[in-house]
């Protein structure tokens, strides 16, 4: 009976993500479920520690591909939200994504497709800095479509394996997109009462606030590796890489109007999966952005940064 359950958790971990080769033709579709809560408190802990903190993160993973003949249609939806409360900061966001990815493919032989990708990303709600001005105040950093990015890209598909694939575009389109507010001063007018003049939301992803949406044309690649490592152990990576041949048009003291194509953007995704029983799961999960239009670091607050957001959770999962 425990070896039955073990062969059970091992098939489905396989299946999490879409990674099915008895898939032959017609649609495959699947979902992933995961929510996971932690709590914590103390008393008179001379250590130092939250009173009280509470955690909550919550992720869908959805899939729908289609085969047939030598046509390939895959399609992957990840969505990722998450809270924590404590009793110093209050409540904070540290999870937020909307990440859409669609390929289709047409067979040149056993591990080349012709291929055509779309991906979108972008998060569900607004997150802030919390000592704007180096005085304390909330103020407003992204928000859903703001930024949001949309890819479009023909090229080609090298599958030598099934569980890892290689597409690469070296020509592209992307559009990058900060609708939802552009400005989002905190003063009236972006102009604080001691004269310093605010920067534009969307000035710092490299978007005019009046457009709204700037469009780059560049090379596209995208890796992605999805394979069960050891027992009930399933490790997710996907790595997206793209480098604009057009000017930069950006405003202010960002750009000097200069092509640059070697300033690659990088967004590198990873998660590790690993079932305890049927219901219960310990994921991990490690995020890297790094683009140079998105200028919100360094002591001044307007030079680019590598970008890296983790997560460590245990908690419910259910596969459909």
């Amino acid at each position: 009976m425990v070896g039955q359950d073990l062969k059970s958790i091992q098939a489905d971990a396989q299946k999490q993500m879409a990674v099915d080769t008895a898939h032959k033709t017609g649609w495959k579709r699947g979902a992933l479920l995961s929510l996971n809560l932690a709590q914590g408190g103390s008393r008179n802990w001379a250590a130092g520690a939250e009173k009280f903190s509470l955690a909550f993160a919550g992720s869908a993973n959805l899939f729908a591909n289609y085969i047939h003949n030598k046509w390939s249609w895959n399609n992957n939806l990840s969505l990722n939200y998450a809270l924590v409360n404590t009793t110093s900061l209050g409540v904070r966001k540290n999870d937020d994504r909307i990440d859409f990815f669609s390929r289709v493919g047409y067979a040149l032989g056993p591990n080349f497709d012709l291929s055509g990708i779309v991906t979108f990303r972008s998060q569900f709600s607004d997150a802030f800095e919390y000592n704007y001005l180096g005085a304390g105040l909330q103020h407003r950093i992204s928000g859903l479509f703001a930024p949001a990015y949309i890819t479009v890209a023909p090229g080609i598909t090298w599958k030598p394996v099934n569980y890892f694939n290689v597409f690469i575009s070296p020509i592209s389109a992307r559009w990058v997109i900060v609708s939802n507010n552009p400005y989002s001063y905190y003063y009236q007018g972006g102009v604080s009462p001691t004269g310093q003049v605010e920067t534009p939301l969307a000035t710092t992803y490299g978007v005019d606030p009046g457009q709204k949406v700037k469009i780059e044309i560049g090379a596209f690649l995208s890796a992605n590796f999805n394979k069960e490592i050891c027992k009930n152990v399933v490790y997710i990576s996907r790595l997206d890489l793209y480098s604009n041949y057009l000017k930069d048009k950006r405003l202010g003291d960002i750009g000097d109007g200069q092509s640059r194509p070697e300033n690659v953007s990088v967004y590198w995704t990873n998660a590790i999966a690993m079932k305890v029983n049927k219901w219960l799961q310990v994921t991990y999960n490690l995020d890297l952005i790094y683009d140079d239009d998105i200028r919100q670091f360094g002591p001044n607050l307007n030079s680019a940064g590598l970008q890296v957001r983790s997560l460590l959770g245990v908690g419910f999962a259910a596969k459909f």
